[in-house]
């Protein structure tokens, strides 16, 4: 997931823990629970086994406001699925997410709309490469 303040990015690996997927932006709707039980329901409904955050750090590596939010948002997630979290470091994600779509010809509000998604895809497929290259099974 990609966890913004005003949307969260979700994509999802196929069963062997290869390929990320899009799946889809919610928007976030001040403290409404509403996006934690879509996602909640999303990790009930794929079966799925681990749910993996960006954590946006600052460029310094300290920790800042985005991901104070990020933090909490998975605390208030957690008690809703039965499956761990694991945080990756996502600094650079949506600007890649924003060249990729770039270079698709995708921008002004379509590009808004999408970029949360994309830069989860990025977010996913970096951890299950990661996993892939240290021989953890998907």
């Amino acid at each position: 997931m990609d966890v913004g303040s005003v949307r969260v990015g979700v994509a999802i690996s196929d069963p062997h823990g290869i390929l990320a997927t899009p799946v889809g932006t919610f928007a976030r709707d001040g403290r409404s629970a509403a996006v934690l039980d879509r996602i909640a329901a999303l990790v009930d409904e794929n079966n799925v086994v681990e749910v993996v955050v960006g954590l946006p750090r600052s460029l310094s590596g300290r920790e800042g406001p985005a991901e104070t939010a990020a933090r909490d948002f998975v605390r208030r997630l957690q008690p809703r699925i039965a499956v761990p979290i694991v945080f990756v470091d996502e600094r650079f994600t949506s600007v890649t997410a924003n060249r990729i779509l770039a270079e698709r010809g995708v921008r002004g509000r379509k590009a808004r709309a999408t970029v949360d998604q994309v830069a989860a895809v990025q977010i996913l497929q970096q951890h299950l490469d990661i996993r892939r290259s240290r021989g953890d099974a998907g």
